[in-house]
């Protein structure tokens, strides 16, 4: 592997296609999505325009920032409005999530996770597994709203005390309770070396 001193320019969000039954939740969305615009980042997400993806996605438009929607095809009337994807900066429509995945994991120099469901569960776990396999070194952040993320973090630790994380060191995401300080965060201890070795690899193995 070699280490390449990469800023990091987009950043791809995980989070729910639904609101979530708690106020914060869209609140972090938006706030975090103005955060993305006003550090001139890229944002990268999974294309949605409702729920929390769609507060993401309108927090950083409405900072004058660029956006970059990746959906499947069958995703894209029961996750957004065709009207709402014409508003996005660009919109990439994937034949499946394998293909949507390859790409969003391509086009991101870090991965931030807001509430979702399983969907949201599924994405950064395989972010995280990869990490494990010392596959990419990209950060990843854990935005902990309301202590959502409390219990993946509790079984990552009951698995790794168990032993079946060989390599935790690799699985360490930033566990960060308000939206605001992702992107600083993000900025103050990831913009030196970035490993990305291995990346080119597993884009084609995906």
């Amino acid at each position: 592997m070699s280490d390449q001193t990469v800023p990091i320019r987009s950043i791809c969000v995980y989070c729910g296609s639904q609101p979530g039954r708690e106020p914060e939740f869209m609140d972090a969305g938006r706030r975090l999505g103005k955060s993305i615009a006003e550090h001139h980042m890229h944002l990268v997400y999974g294309g949605g325009t409702k729920g929390i993806m769609g507060a993401v996605a309108s927090g950083v438009l409405s900072g004058g920032g660029r956006v970059t929607g990746i959906i499947p095809q069958f995703l894209i009337d029961m996750e957004a409005t065709r009207h709402s994807l014409g508003q996005l900066s660009e919109l990439v429509v994937t034949a499946d999530m394998h293909e949507r995945k390859h790409k969003m994991f391509e086009r991101a120099d870090a991965f931030v996770t807001l509430p979702g469901g399983i969907g949201t569960l599924e994405e950064i776990v395989e972010i995280m597994t990869w990490a494990q396999l010392g596959r990419h070194r990209k950060p990843i952040v854990l935005v902990n709203i309301n202590g959502f993320w409390n219990p993946l973090m509790k079984l990552i630790h009951h698995m790794a005390d168990s032993g079946f994380i060989h390599t935790a060191h690799l699985v360490q995401p930033l566990v960060i309770d308000d939206p605001d300080e992702v992107v600083p965060a993000l900025k103050a201890h990831w913009a030196g070396t970035v490993d990305r070795g291995g990346e080119s690899d597993i884009i084609d193995k995906l």
